[in-house]
C-alpha cells in the first residue's frame, strides 16, 4: 500500500465517525470535515484552497451546486465568508452546519435545497483569518485573535474606494496575504452576491461603509446608487431571524430600526470588504453581526444556529432578484467588459460583461431603462418589466443584442462614465506572494480526494 494510503486510512476512519457537533472546531478540524464531506459527496461539491494565511494555514473554500468545479452560465455564483476577525467565531460554526444541512437536505431530496443547489453555486469560506482564531481567547467583548499574525486588522485593508488613485497605488505593497487571496478569488468567479458574518452585535450592515463627503451623503448615510436593493438585503436577513429584527437586542449596542443599518452612518470604515466588493468586483456584499457576543459559549451555539438558520438560507435565494443574461456583438458573439447601465442608479465603476459575455443586476420588481455599450456597435437602449425572481430561483433571463455602428460614426461607442468616479474601474492591485490558486494546486487537490474515495470504498 502506499504511503499516502496509509496516511489518509487514519483520517478516513476518523471521517466515517465525524459528527458535526454543536463545538468550535479548531482549524485542523474544520479542514478534516470539508475533506470528508467534499470526498463524500464529489457530485454536488468542489474543495479548493484560495491561498494562505500569513503562518501558511491553507484558506480553504467549499462548492455546491450541480457543477461544482466550474461555472455554468445562466447560474448565479454565491459566497459565504466567516471568521475575517478572528476571535468572532460564531460564523464558523454557521457555515460549516448550513453546509451540513444542504448537503443532508440534498440527500433526502428536499425541495428547498434541490431548488437551491440547481439554480446556484455556492461558496463557503468558513475562516478567512484562521491564525487569528488560534490567538483568540473566549472573550465577548474583547479583541485579543482579532488581527491577523501580522496584527493587521483584514476588514480595514482592502484598497479602498474612496481614498483616491494615489491612496490606493501606495497601499498596494502593504495588502496582507488573507486579503491578497480574497481579492484572487473575487477575479477568478464572478461573484453575484455575498455576505461575510462577524460578531459583537447583531444587525445587517450594508454599504456603503465610508465616503469621501461626495454626492452619495444624504442624511448621516453614504448612500451606494443600490441602496434600496441592499436595505431590502438587509431586511431578508433581520426579519428572518429570530431577534435581529427587533433592533435592540443587545445591551451595549444601539438601537437598529428592523436590526439593518447603514455601514458609514453606523461608523465609518475605511479600506472594508464588502466596499470593496461592490465597488470593484460588481457583488452585492452585507457584512452580518450575527452575535451579540464575539465567542459565544458552546451551550449556546444550537439556539444561534436555530435563530440563523432560516436566514442564511433565505439571503442566499436572493441571488436570484432582478435580472440576468448576456450581451453578444452584430456578429452573435458573446463580449466581454461590455457596459450595462441602469438608468438612475450610475454605479462608482460601471457594471460590465465577464468573459463570458454575462451581466447579472440585483434589482428590486420594477420597469427600468438599461443602456448597454460596447466599442464599435450602436448604443443599445430598453425599457425592461423586472419581476421578483426568487420565489422562483431564477432572475429574469434577457440577452441584448447589439448591432455595429455605421462606419460615418468613426466606428467606436465610447461607453458613458460614472458619476463622479473616484477609484479608477480598471485598477487591480498587485497580487504577489498571494492570490487565489496558492497552496496545493486545484488539479492535485482533486486527485487526492479521488484517492480518498477509492480508499473510502475499500473500508466501506
Amino acid at each position: 500500500m502506499s504511503s499516502l494510503l496509509l496516511f489518509l486510512l487514519p483520517l478516513l476512519v476518523l471521517g466515517r465517525a465525524f459528527a458535526l457537533e454543536f463545538r468550535y472546531h479548531d482549524n485542523h478540524e474544520i479542514e478534516q470535515y470539508l475533506v470528508q464531506i467534499s470526498s463524500s459527496n464529489q457530485d454536488i461539491t468542489h474543495l479548493y484552497s484560495i491561498g494562505q494565511s500569513v503562518r501558511g494555514q491553507q484558506l480553504w473554500a467549499l462548492a455546491l451546486g450541480l457543477s461544482p468545479r466550474r461555472h455554468t452560465v445562466g447560474i448565479p455564483e454565491f459566497k459565504y465568508v466567516a471568521n475575517m476577525h478572528g476571535n468572532e467565531v460564531l460564523g464558523r460554526v454557521l457555515l460549516l452546519h448550513l453546509i451540513d444541512d444542504l448537503v443532508r437536505g440534498y440527500r433526502g431530496n428536499e425541495t428547498w435545497s434541490l431548488q437551491l443547489l440547481k439554480s446556484t453555486r455556492i461558496h463557503f469560506l468558513p475562516t478567512m483569518n484562521p491564525d487569528g482564531f488560534d490567538a483568540a481567547d473566549t472573550d465577548c467583548v474583547y479583541s485579543r485573535g482579532r488581527y491577523n499574525d501580522n496584527g493587521v486588522d483584514l476588514n480595514r485593508n482592502f484598497p479602498d474606494a474612496f481614498a483616491g488613485l494615489r491612496r490606493t497605488q501606495q497601499e498596494e505593497v502593504q495588502l496582507e496575504k488573507e486579503v491578497r487571496a480574497v481579492i484572487g478569488w473575487l477575479r477568478a468567479e464572478s461573484f453575484v452576491l455575498s455576505a461575510n458574518l462577524h460578531g459583537g452585535a447583531l444587525v445587517a450592515s450594508y454599504p456603503y461603509d465610508n465616503s469621501n463627503g461626495g454626492s452619495e451623503m444624504v442624511g448621516g448615510t453614504s448612500m451606494a446608487p443600490d441602496n434600496d436593493v441592499f436595505v431590502h438585503l438587509a431586511k431578508v436577513y433581520s426579519h428572518n431571524h429570530a431577534t435581529m429584527h427587533h433592533g435592540n437586542v443587545c445591551s451595549d449596542s444601539p438601537p437598529f430600526p428592523d436590526g439593518v443599518t447603514n455601514g458609514y452612518q453606523w461608523y465609518p470604515l475605511a479600506g472594508g470588504m464588502q466596499d470593496y466588493n461592490y465597488v470593484w468586483s460588481q457583488c452585492l456584499e452585507l457584512t452580518l453581526e450575527v452575535s451579540c457576543c464575539k465567542f459565544p459559549s458552546v451551550d449556546q451555539l444550537p439556539a444561534l444556529w436555530a435563530e440563523n438558520r432560516k436566514s442564511l438560507l433565505a439571503f442566499i435565494q436572493q441571488v436570484h432578484l432582478g435580472i440576468k443574461g448576456r450581451v453578444f456583438d452584430g456578429s452573435g458573439v458573446p463580449v466581454q467588459d461590455a457596459v450595462v447601465e441602469v438608468k438612475g442608479r450610475r454605479n462608482m465603476c460601471p457594471f460590465k460583461t465577464d468573459q463570458r459575455g454575462e451581466y447579472y443586476r440585483l434589482l428590486l420588481p420594477g420597469n427600468y431603462s438599461f443602456t448597454v455599450t460596447y466599442p464599435g456597435h450602436e448604443v443599445l437602449t430598453e425599457t425592461l418589466s423586472v419581476p421578483y425572481g426568487p420565489d422562483g430561483y431564477s432572475a429574469m433571463k434577457h440577452d441584448f443584442l447589439l448591432r455595429r455602428a455605421a462606419a460615418t460614426t468613426g466606428g467606436v461607442s465610447a461607453p458613458p462614465t460614472a458619476a463622479n468616479p473616484t477609484p479608477p474601474c480598471n485598477y487591480t492591485p498587485r497580487l504577489e506572494g498571494g492570490g487565489a490558486n496558492t497552496g496545493p494546486s486545484w488539479a492535485g487537490l482533486s486527485a487526492g480526494l479521488g484517492v480518498v474515495a477509492a480508499v473510502r470504498s475499500l473500508i466501506g
